[in-house]
């Protein structure tokens, strides 16, 4: 039998890289179609919610300037409503940061202004990179990658639900600036189980703002109660 060339051994090892590369891709694809294939249940299964929702604004030592708490009710397929119960802390911060945000959430909902920010294919590719354990989920660890410069999108970090196929944390920045004022935005989301269903847990995104330095802007969503066709 004749013994391998050095001549060879480099297309062997191109085809041994390829059909790895092949596999890698294919386990990307899956898990990418079953996220999108789960969201897509879980949507269909949401009927409505209510909850508290906290939105807050503090530097890094911990001093609160503005906070702002209310009731945020969700209706299927695209209706939100927010009515506060407290607020308290500088009356221009929740003017100009904290009353939009909300404000913005509830237009996208209605789709009044709605940007395609969705965790899809058409928006990103998924790198697996290995799995990890988020509290009690196992999950799979994915780098997303946006397909294009969109402050709607984002760079960073997935973490999925092995059983459910359910996103449990992102970590990352806007794939574009957001504006002249803000020099830098990283977030980390956490979402929590209920019923069933994924919903969001906290939010917490550091804020590099021109002129003013760091703050810490926070959401918080507890006390949910849930209605599903489930």
């Amino acid at each position: 039998m004749p013994r391998p060339t050095a001549k060879g051994k480099p297309l062997v090892a191109t085809v041994t890289f390829l059909g790895l590369a092949a596999l890698a891709s294919g386990a990307d694809n899956r898990v990418f179609s079953q996220l999108v294939a789960h969201n897509g249940l879980r949507s269909a299964a949401l009927l409505e919610y209510t909850a508290t929702r906290t939105y807050q604004v503090a530097d890094l030592s911990g001093k609160v300037h503005a906070r702002e708490v209310g009731r945020m009710e969700y209706r299927a397929p695209d209706r939100k409503t927010f009515v506060v119960t407290s607020e308290e802390g500088s009356a221009l911060v929740r003017r100009l940061a904290l009353n939009p945000l909300i404000a913005s959430e509830i237009k996208a909902a209605a789709g009044k202004d709605r940007h395609d920010s969705s965790i899809t294919p058409e928006n990103y590719t998924l790198e697996l990179l290995g799995e990890q354990q988020v509290g009690p989920y196992h999950c799979l660890v994915a780098q997303a990658v946006p397909k294009r410069r969109d402050k709607y999108l984002f760079e960073g970090k997935v973490w999925i639900d092995a059983q459910d196929y359910a996103v449990v944390r992102i970590e990352g920045h806007p794939a574009a600036k957001l504006s002249f004022w803000l020099k830098r935005a990283d977030f980390v989301r956490q979402y929590q189980k209920i019923d069933g269903l994924w919903l969001p847990q906290r939010d917490e995104t550091f804020v590099d703002v021109r002129l003013y330095g760091k703050k810490v802007l926070t959401i918080d969503h507890r006390d949910y109660v849930v209605e599903s066709k489930r």
